[in-house]
């Protein structure tokens, strides 16, 4: 990790489909001077406003981390702050065209590799860090989630998983240092069970999902009239049911890639804290309203302290 901060060398867009509205979207990130920060600029609204990514800004966590200052609203963020925070750049501007971020191939990869190939650089600004004096655990005992931080000399994240079926039960994934995000973590996209799919699909929500930007887990294979009907609902003629319990021709990049994937959200949801963590986190069936609750807990602590590099 560099000493000083950084941003990115020139302006750089991307498009694609909102996960849950499929609309349309665009996002362009464009460079920005030390202590800006993460904002997100909607230039389709009047005005241009301005949502700052932070804990506070957190709205909604149904589907995705969304953000919102005043009337003015970014939905499904968590992919692209863990690219930032991923490749460590601390200063960017992303400027949105619709209400959501494009849900592209259901990772951080295409992200990284065309913010990667722009190119980033330093800032004459020192680096902020943000450490933990003492352990901090946000948790939900019902649910058997617990996330903590606590200090250390150097940034590691392990997250747990279990959902408790056959097909996919216990997972870990562990990143050693932030270094590692790319290759290890960056490209392991979302997943969802057929049952969730099904009922996302009668409310008319993950609209812009298809079989290229979420793995689809089946824990009882369904009859030929839900495979039609899933059919036309990602316009394919032939929806099948792999050996591994996945829809169709998906294979994982990783064995654990379900719990890859629950770290990356972690990161993209801690970086809302705006500063790389020098601290050891570890947490237990992590979502995004328990990542970013935790995260304004971290920032509202009188243990959360942020120092130069």
């Amino acid at each position: 990790m560099t000493s000083l901060q950084t941003t990115i060398a020139s302006p750089v867009s991307v498009s694609g489909r909102g996960l849950h509205t499929a609309q349309q979207v665009t996002v362009t990130f464009v460079p920005a001077p030390a202590d800006f920060g993460i904002q997100f600029e909607r230039t389709d609204l009047p005005g241009n406003p301005i949502v700052k990514a932070s804990p506070n800004s957190v709205f909604d966590t149904s589907r995705g981390t969304s953000i919102k200052e005043g009337e003015a609203q970014v939905h499904t963020i968590e992919h692209l702050m863990a690219a930032l925070a991923g490749l460590g750049i601390d200063n960017v501007l992303v400027k949105t065209v619709g209400p959501e971020t494009p849900i592209l191939d259901g990772s951080s990869r295409i992200y990284v590799e065309m913010l990667k190939e722009v190119g980033i650089v330093t800032l004459d600004s020192p680096k902020k860090v943000g450490f933990v004096k003492e352990e901090i655990t946000f948790s939900i005992p019902e649910k058997q989630i617990e996330l903590t931080i606590k200090p250390a000399k150097r940034f590691k994240m392990t997250v747990n998983v279990d959902y408790g079926t056959k097909i996919l039960a216990e997972q870990q994934a562990v990143l050693d240092n932030i270094e590692s995000f790319v290759p290890d973590v960056y490209n392991c996209r979302t997943f969802v069970f057929l049952d969730e799919l099904q009922f996302l699909i009668q409310n008319n929500l993950a609209r812009g999902g298809d079989l290229d930007n979420a793995i689809v887990f089946v824990d009882k294979v369904p009859d030929s009239k839900v495979l039609t009907q899933l059919g036309d609902f990602f316009h394919m003629k032939d929806i099948t049911v792999t050996p591994d319990h996945i829809l169709n021709n998906t294979h994982l990049r990783h064995p654990n890639e379900p719990a890859r994937h629950k770290l990356l959200d972690l990161i993209g949801d801690l970086y809302l804290l705006g500063v790389p963590l020098c601290a050891e986190i570890t947490a237990s069936r992590p979502g995004h309203f328990a990542n970013t609750a935790f995260a304004k807990k971290i920032m509202e602590s009188c243990n959360f302290f942020i120092q130069p590099a």
